[in-house]
This record gives structure tokens, C-alpha cells and sequence, in this order.
């Protein structure tokens, strides 16, 4: 999707915008973490992503190794340095919603705020990290609707290692009617759909698809952290 979103074509134009608002939240938690207001911040947020599409271009991508995330970063800081840019940029948030700046959880709030001890780079990292598999869960769960199991997913979802209080697998087999083995098998496919999803996902950040796999790694890195 970075190689899409290059150019100034209308499908570009789209790409770009699909991209910003999927992963505006580290963007936006980044910002937070400077000290800034609530209010501010999301004006900054929105300002930063109007530029964005206003230049309709990252070529400049290629320059971060070809990855998004460390594009958005590199690019966030720069923003926030630029007294001039910043302003500008709080006005024109001030007038324009490119991004939905909604849905943030108590949990995401509580770890953006000023006195979480941890850097705004880490915070912006994990923030990146779990919103690719925020996005790679919805894919999942739309296909798995789509399919008429959205039952089954719910349970299953439950099973991934970072899920709190896995149940049972017997008690998974009961509530759906099926086999402890069934079960088994069904979540080594979810597990299998939800790997390659993963990738796929990554894969839209880069411009090199041999780079997927370090991101991975790094991803992984991030998560344990």
C-alpha cells in the first residue's frame, strides 16, 4: 500500500488516506507524550495528517529503509520542531477532520499520558504494533462473518497468546458443539489465516517486500518489550 499511496493519482490519493486512518493512533499518542493537551493534540494529529495528504507523496519512504512507521516518525518529529509548521498545523486541524480521532480506549489513553514512564518512541512503536494487529484481527473477524463462523471467532480470538484468560478447550468444544480435536484444528487454521494476514499487513507498509520479515522480527521485539 506505501507504493500505492506514491504519486498523485486518485487511487494514490486513496491509498494514502486508507493509510492515515489506520494508523493515526501512534501518531497522535506520540504527540501526547511530548506534554501536549488533549485538545492540542489532536489538532496537531489532524493538522500533521492534512499535510500529509496535501503533499500526496512518500517517496520519501525509500529514504526510512522503505518503512512506514519509521517515516511517520521521523516525519512527526520534524513537524513538531517547526514552530511555523506547528502552528499552521493546529489551525488547519482546527478546520479539517482527514482522520477519525475517536475510539481510544481507556487502556490506550492511560498509556499515552504524560506520566507513563516510557519514551515517546516506545510508546509510539507499541502503539504501531498493536494497531497492525488490531488491523489484521478485523480483517480476520470480517472474513470469519462473512463466512457465517463469527461465533466461532469470538472463541477462538480468545486463544491467541495475547489474550488474558484463555479458556479451555473443552469448554470452547461445548459452547460450539464440536470436538476438542475440532477445536484444535480450527484454531491451527485461525492461527495459519491470522500469520498470513499479518504479513499481508505489514507488507502494505513497506516498499520492499523483502523487508516484511524484519519488520516482523522488530514487531515481535516491540510486544515483548
Amino acid at each position: 500500500m506505501v507504493l500505492e499511496a506514491q504519486g498523485e493519482s486518485p487511487a494514490a490519493q486513496d491509498a494514502l488516506e486508507k493509510l492515515c486512518r489506520i494508523y493515526w493512533r501512534p501518531v497522535y499518542s506520540f504527540i501526547r507524550r511530548q506534554g501536549v493537551g488533549l485538545e492540542e493534540a489532536e489538532d496537531l494529529t489532524q493538522g500533521f495528517f492534512a499535510l500529509l495528504l496535501k503533499r500526496r507523496d512518500l517517496d520519501a519512504v525509500r529514504k526510512e529503509k522503505g518503512r512506514l512507521r519509521s517515516y511517520l516518525l521521523t516525519s512527526v518529529k520534524h513537524f513538531l520542531a517547526s514552530e511555523g509548521r506547528r502552528a499552521m498545523a493546529v489551525k488547519r486541524g482546527k478546520g479539517q477532520r482527514v482522520v477519525a480521532l475517536d475510539g481510544l480506549s481507556a487502556n490506550e489513553r492511560s498509556e499515552i499520558e504524560p506520566a507513563d514512564s516510557r519514551s515517546a518512541d516506545r510508546i509510539y512503536e507499541r502503539r504501531w504494533a498493536l494497531t497492525l494487529m488490531e488491523q489484521v484481527l478485523r480483517r480476520l473477524k470480517d472474513e470469519y462473518h462473512t463466512a457465517g463462523n463469527a461465533a466461532l471467532f469470538d472463541w477462538l480470538k480468545q486463544l491467541l497468546p495475547d489474550e488474558p484468560g484463555a479458556p479451555p478447550r473443552s469448554e470452547i468444544a461445548a459452547s460450539l458443539d464440536m470436538t476438542e480435536n475440532a477445536v484444535r484444528q480450527a484454531f491451527h487454521r485461525f492461527r495459519h489465516r491470522y500469520q498470513i494476514l499479518l504479513r499481508e499487513e505489514i507488507g502494505h507498509t513497506v516498499a520492499i517486500a523483502s523487508d516484511i520479515e524484519d519488520e516482523l522480527r522488530h514487531l515481535i521485539a516491540v510486544l515483548r518489550a
